[in-house]
């Protein structure tokens, strides 16, 4: 059974000024007057309201988080098992603590990323991750909360994260970091502006599956699929287009042949090999790698059974799935084909455990135009 690795940041200072009528948190001079009129450190204890749902799921999760009220006490305090990845030099932490704590979380292979904060806190976390697309849901704990990334509670949060670990279809979305200027606030004046975006489960108020409309028509939703894979592409990089009735309408959509049964390769508009063996594959692939090509693989399910790996294209080996990479694999399908798997996740297999278990995890299926659907990833040995 997969152990989902979940990363925790709190900004423990967060909504401390709220009490205390200081609107806001932000700069150590407020927090400081904000302790000294009485406050109290809220955000750890909305954390541990969010998290409750997950005891159910205690055994199959596992924590990279901060030290001290960061994240590491209060995931001691209700039995979770974690790792500490960052510790602060000072009690007092400030916005370099949580961009510092985030950026060491990006090193340990995430599932999600939780955090628990304001706006503030949630500028912190875009500045730290970067360029990288690492789900996350926002514990809602400040005092101006503008942004599209928070629950709109603790408990909804704990929603949100029970749904995702009991394998529901869950959308992924873009959702806008605001930020308000608290000083023009404590003045009176509004002055929101965008510091980037969060890649989070939609529908943060409560969680469902993802409903099938009437506009679920294969050839719709395909051509929709089809056009969010073709936009994305690079014409300098190498693409190994796996087999499958999905991933032939895209290479249908860019007028080029496919083997149905078979993985191609294509690079710059052009099919340059067909048909490959595991073998061939692994030789293109380094070749590509040696001078600097990126290399991205497309691959859809099995209906009704889910193997993303290891039915159907043996070809795409092992070596090969290494040497392109978890975060360059996109993966294809319908929601009426996720759906049809009632709950149970996509599976991998592909001979090596110890890959299949790097595999694991969640993953964003591309669903549609700009449509992400969360979805579990189990290996081998999850299947039983």
């Amino acid at each position: 059974m997969h152990e989902f690795r979940l990363g925790l940041v709190i900004n423990p200072y967060a909504g401390i000024g709220g009490s205390v009528a200081l609107k806001g948190s932000d700069g150590p001079v407020t927090r400081q007057e904000a302790l000294a009129r009485g406050a109290k450190l809220r955000a750890p204890e909305r954390v541990k309201t969010a998290l409750q749902p997950l005891l159910l799921f205690k055994d199959r999760i596992r924590f990279a988080t901060a030290a001290g009220n960061m994240g590491a006490d209060v995931l001691r305090a209700l039995g979770f098992a974690y790792d500490v990845v960052y510790t602060p030099k000072n009690t007092q932490t400030e916005a370099e603590d949580t961009q510092a704590a985030v950026r060491a979380l990006c090193a340990e292979h995430l599932d999600l990323l939780v955090f628990a904060g304001g706006d503030g806190t949630a500028r912190d976390v875009v500045r730290a991750l970067g360029e990288q697309q690492l789900p996350a849901v926002g514990i809602p704990a400040g005092v101006k909360i503008h942004s599209a990334v928070y629950a709109v509670s603790p408990a909804a949060a704990g929603k949100v994260l029970r749904a995702l670990l009991q394998g529901e279809l869950t959308t992924l979305r873009s959702a806008d970091v605001m930020d308000l200027d608290e000083e023009a606030y404590r003045r009176g004046a509004v002055r929101a502006k965008r510091f980037g975006e969060l890649q989070v489960p939609g529908e943060l108020e409560y969680m469902q599956a993802v409903k099938i409309g009437g506009r679920e028509s294969d050839e719709l939703v395909l051509a929709d699929i089809a056009a969010d894979v073709i936009e994305r592409m690079d014409d300098d990089a190498l693409y190994i287009m796996g087999s499958g009735s999905t991933v032939a309408f895209i290479m249908d959509e860019l007028g080029l042949p496919n083997t149905l049964l078979g993985v191609d390769v294509i690079s710059r508009g052009a099919v340059i090999a067909q048909d490959v063996t595991g073998s061939q594959l692994e030789a293109l692939v380094a070749e590509a790698r040696a001078v600097g090509q990126r290399v991205y693989l497309v691959v859809t399910l099995i209906g009704g059974q889910g193997h993303i790996f290891g039915r159907g294209n043996q070809q795409l080996t092992p070596e090969v799935i290494r040497m392109v990479g978890r975060e360059h694999i996109d993966v294809v399908a319908t929601k009426r084909k996720l759906q049809a798997l009632e709950g149970r996740p996509l599976r991998v297999d592909t001979g090596d455990a110890t890959l299949d278990d790097e595999l694991a995890g969640f993953i964003a299926v591309i669903t549609g135009y700009h449509d992400r659907t969360m979805v579990a990833v189990e290996d081998a040995e999850g299947s039983d």
